[in-house]
């Protein structure tokens, strides 16, 4: 349907990891998705312009994803361009003594031991978040009642005219689980974050309380997309789901956790339709019992011309 000659083509100059059907359930933390019409890795900033002027010029549908851990991508799989920011010749550094400069496609934890080994505080939250810092600024990402607004100064992208631009954290509109970035078409750079000077024992000692917690409560051992739902004011989606006794509610291979009621994980060769079935369950029979209409936190992906 569509020609990607011209972006094989480049990608084979240039060594980028470029393939045409790739299982997206090989690049999601869910293990769910059908193929890509053509799937691309690459993290340089010239070479995401070059690949998106390309997009542009044939006029193929694009999806930006980073490390796919928010994603429910759909059996039948995506038309078009899947470019996934996973790679950057930018290593992470530090601007002055308190402020780091992050590549997009640099996982969250790794930016989160960076910190530490510079004993720099106020990024512990962090620790133990999947995904990647563009994903991160993307979605506000947040824990233990911080969110990256709180440490952020600004982020540097693409937008849709493939122009670099810079914009303070004023303008990111930043709030719950969104930026200005969310249902958007600009490709996300990196991130500056400004923190404190701490005690580098005692910042390490508060990440591994929280990766501790993490692991207590948190069904790590299947696959799933993090948090299904948002928080709903003035509640938990987790409680209510709980409390409407959902937890172990299985449609295929999705299911409830029984360990923590507000993820949604892949028992076992789980198909998307299975998650949104189960998904519209849960929402169905705790707006039922309830009134509270829970909102997915994890994102369809769907192509969009850019």
């Amino acid at each position: 349907m569509y020609s990607y000659q011209a972006i094989r083509q480049y990608c084979q100059e240039r060594g980028l990891f470029c393939v045409e059907g790739e299982p997206m359930k090989r690049h999601t933390s869910f293990q769910i998705g059908g193929p890509a019409g053509l799937f691309v890795k690459v993290g340089s900033p010239r070479d995401l312009a070059h690949i998106l002027t390309l997009a542009q010029r044939e006029g193929i549908p694009l999806a930006i994803v980073g490390r796919g851990t928010n994603l429910l991508v759909p059996d039948e799989g995506v038309q078009g361009l899947v470019l996934c920011v996973e790679h950057s010749p930018e290593e992470i550094h530090l601007l002055d003594e308190c402020t780091i400069f992050a590549p997009a496609g640099v996982a969250l934890s790794k930016l989160c031991s960076f910190a530490m080994e510079q004993s720099l505080t106020g990024l512990e939250f962090a620790w133990g978040i999947p995904g990647s810092v563009g994903g991160a600024i993307y979605m506000n990402a947040g824990a233990y009642g911080s969110e990256m607004k709180d440490v952020l100064l600004g982020s540097c992208h693409l937008d849709e005219q493939n122009r670099f631009t810079y914009l303070p954290v004023e303008q990111l509109e930043l709030s719950y689980r969104h930026s200005r970035y969310t249902g958007g078409k600009d490709c996300i750079l990196g991130g500056i974050v400004r923190l404190q000077q701490g005690e580098q024992s005692q910042i390490k000692a508060k990440m591994e309380e929280i990766g501790k917690r993490r692991v207590e409560k948190q069904p790590l051992d299947f696959p799933s997309a993090g948090s299904t739902f948002k928080r709903p004011e003035g509640a938990y989606a987790s409680a209510l789901i709980d409390q409407c006794g959902l937890k172990g509610r299985q449609v295929g291979g999705a299911m409830v956790s029984p360990k923590h009621a507000g993820f949604v994980v892949n028992a076992g060769n789980a198909t998307s339709a299975d998650v949104l079935e189960l998904v519209r369950q849960i929402q169905q029979e705790v707006q039922a019992q309830t009134g509270y209409l829970l909102e997915c936190e994890m994102i369809p992906l769907y192509p969009k011309l850019r």
